[in-house]
């Protein structure tokens, strides 16, 4: 997966830090840069398979400190990027053996589109091409009440949390693989 620097994934870090930190994970071998060709003409950097080594540690990591997340403070910026890993480090794949279904998850400014394939977890920024259920966050924080465990998919169904196109009993098996 590659990533882009500047804008989209850290708005708010100084170039300069950005730069230091990126230029400590290429010569630490964990990240390589490479530049896109015309159109796109950016710099991206992409995990080595050392980098990606870390998967596990983070996905760890993450799914622990998601227990203590809490709304983000004024000032803190939630990126699609940031969704979309929390969506990584909160999939359970022992709760999706046989599912084969694609989500996509609106959450007001982005959209997010889940593969569930057999297991396995992919995970894109934007519209999926052909989704089994659309969420679409409609007030509050329904999707994260849904992967605490806060609310069941009957509550932010009935409280009018989110809105779906498609199969809802999706909703359920939805709330079991991503639950933390």
């Amino acid at each position: 997966m590659a990533a882009r620097a500047a804008d989209e994934g850290l708005p708010s870090i100084p170039t300069n830090i950005l730069s230091t930190r990126l230029k400590q994970l290429e010569e630490a071998g964990l990240a390589t840069r490479r530049a896109l060709p015309h159109p796109e003409r950016a710099v991206v950097y992409e995990l080595t398979d050392y980098g990606r080594d870390l998967e596990p540690a983070l996905i760890a990591l993450g799914r622990w400190g998601a227990q203590t997340l809490a709304e983000p403070r004024p000032g803190e910026v939630v990126t699609a990027e940031s969704i979309a890993m929390s969506f990584r480090t909160t999939y359970r794949p022992e709760a999706a053996r046989d599912v084969i279904a694609g989500y996509e998850v609106r959450m007001g400014d982005f959209t997010l589109r889940l593969q569930i394939t057999d297991g396995q977890l992919a995970v894109g920024i934007g519209p999926h091409p052909a989704p089994d259920l659309i969420i679409e966050r409609q007030a509050g924080q329904p999707i994260r009440e849904l992967m605490s465990g806060a609310k069941t998919p009957d509550e932010v169904l009935r409280d009018g949390g989110v809105r779906v196109e498609g199969d809802p009993a999706l909703l359920g098996r939805f709330a079991e693989m991503f639950r933390f």
